[in-house]
């Protein structure tokens, strides 16, 4: 931020005013840099198909995850934790190359769900686990992805896909995931869109961010978009 001679000169004047305000300046470079850093790192590319006020149907590119299960029950906020570093350490060097993987943006969990035996044979998730994904970033693909040490953790990659999304601020809490799941479903319900699997929660900003600077989501796979 650019100040005037003047104003500056003035602020030097006043070491209590000058505090007050340089506190103030450092805060708002706080903010402006965690939301800046979010926007900066790679994301799934996807085309906004059309929105409908707070909703948006999107289509979404393939693109590889490195997934890992964690647990329904219990608290939710540790287990979600648990499952981050798993996949922290994976990109931090913990992996056949012995490689650092540059971070990406959002972090998904992903709702437990039983996916019919098919050919070829598809990976199911039960059992009341539930899955965390961090997106690769685009120059991996299925191949050259770097392997896990870990073997709780999983390469795949997610197909093109059709998702409906809704998007808030604040904190990442089973009460806001709760709230603006059942408003994504009634919207859906309402136009008769039918959903693929079950939802999944995005989150886009370190946990430092602001909550009010914060981007989450909900999305929902769908089979086709709203016939009208």
């Amino acid at each position: 931020m650019i100040r005037s001679p003047r104003l500056f000169r003035h602020a030097l004047g006043k070491p209590a005013y000058s505090s007050l305000h340089l506190l103030k300046g450092a805060l708002l470079c706080l903010f402006l840099i965690a939301a800046v850093d979010s926007y900066a790192l790679e994301q799934p590319k996807y085309e906004v198909l059309f929105a409908d006020g707070d909703i948006e149907y999107r289509r979404y590119d393939a693109y590889v995850v490195a997934e890992t299960a964690i647990a329904e029950v219990g608290d939710w906020g540790k287990d979600t934790r648990d499952g981050f570093m798993q996949l922290f350490d994976y990109i931090s060097g913990e992996n056949t190359l012995e490689t650092k993987i540059e971070m990406t943006s959002p972090v998904v969990q992903r709702q437990s769900m039983k996916i019919a035996m098919t050919a070829p044979v598809v990976e199911s998730s039960s059992g009341g686990q539930n899955r965390l994904a961090f997106m690769l970033p685009s120059k991996f693909n299925l191949d050259s992805a770097p392997r896990p040490s870990n073997s709780s953790i999983t390469i795949r990659e997610m197909p093109v896909r059709l998702i409906a999304s809704i998007r808030y601020s604040g904190r990442w809490t089973e009460k806001n995931v709760k709230k603006y799941k059942a408003k994504l479903e009634q919207h859906l319900s309402e136009r008769g869109v039918e959903t693929v699997g079950e939802y999944s929660t995005a989150v886009y900003n370190a946990p430092f961010t602001p909550p009010f600077m914060r981007r989450n989501e909900i999305h929902f796979e769908i089979s086709a978009l709203p016939e009208n």
